[in-house]
């Protein structure tokens, strides 16, 4: 199980794509979250049904409609390059973008079912004790919530790190770029005599995996127990 230097890049290379797509639809899937579980307006099932969208879509398919949105010759694309020196096709940043994209309902179902499942009552009773809408957010739902919120970031992170289609749709596969581990793990199955470094890389990510979903249970269950529910 030695890795090589190009393996452990491949390996860096997807914590810091996970990590920022991550940290970067945190707050989106908050909102979002926020706003299905506490609101009723018009067109609600559409608007949950199109963020959870990239659940049930191939992510050939978003890499696909990002490419033709954000590629250096798509309108928005040019735009950003041109005016703000913005690329993220065939760079790790994009990578990251299309990994935020496609594990984003699962921060957003963690998060909802936490702020759902948080008593209504808690929050009339301190807006009755004269607590303002963010008061109660900051100090009631968000703790409340973050158990969900933690079991959201960590399998949202655990399926970054599996991330497929989308990237090479996207951003290609370039070495030392976009070369996450899936990545890798395909280049070596398309490579002569590949077979044993893709053999480990397929145990490191099967372990990464686990790792992730066990991580995920056992933050939740200890948050729960630490706020009392």
């Amino acid at each position: 199980m030695t890795l090589s230097p190009e393996e452990i890049e491949a390996l860096l290379l997807s914590l810091k794509v996970s990590l920022t797509a991550v940290t970067c639809a945190l707050p989106f899937a908050l909102a979002a979250a926020l706003l299905l579980a506490r609101r009723n307006f018009p067109g609600k099932p559409l608007i949950d049904g199109a963020l959870h969208l990239p659940l049930v879509l191939p992510p050939v398919v978003m890499g696909y409609l990002l490419l033709i949105l954000l590629g250096t010759r798509a309108a928005l694309g040019g735009w950003l390059l041109a005016h703000l020196g913005v690329r993220f096709v065939f760079s790790w940043t994009g990578a990251a973008l299309a990994s935020a994209i496609i594990t984003f309902p699962f921060q957003l179902r963690a998060i909802r079912l936490a702020i759902e499942a948080i008593d209504g009552g808690l929050g009339e009773a301190a807006e009755t004790l004269g607590a303002g809408a963010f008061d109660r957010l900051v100090n009631l739902t968000m703790p409340l919530a973050l158990p969900g919120i933690v079991a959201g970031l960590i399998t949202a992170f655990a399926a970054s790190l599996g991330e497929f289609g989308a990237i090479i749709t996207f951003v290609s596969n370039i070495p030392g770029e976009t070369r996450t581990l899936p990545l890798a793990i395909y280049s070596a199955i398309q490579s002569p005599g590949g077979e044993a470094e893709a053999a480990r890389l397929s145990v490191l990510s099967i372990v990464l995996a686990l790792l992730g979903v066990t991580l995920a249970e056992l933050a939740n269950r200890r948050l729960k127990a630490a706020i009392g529910r």
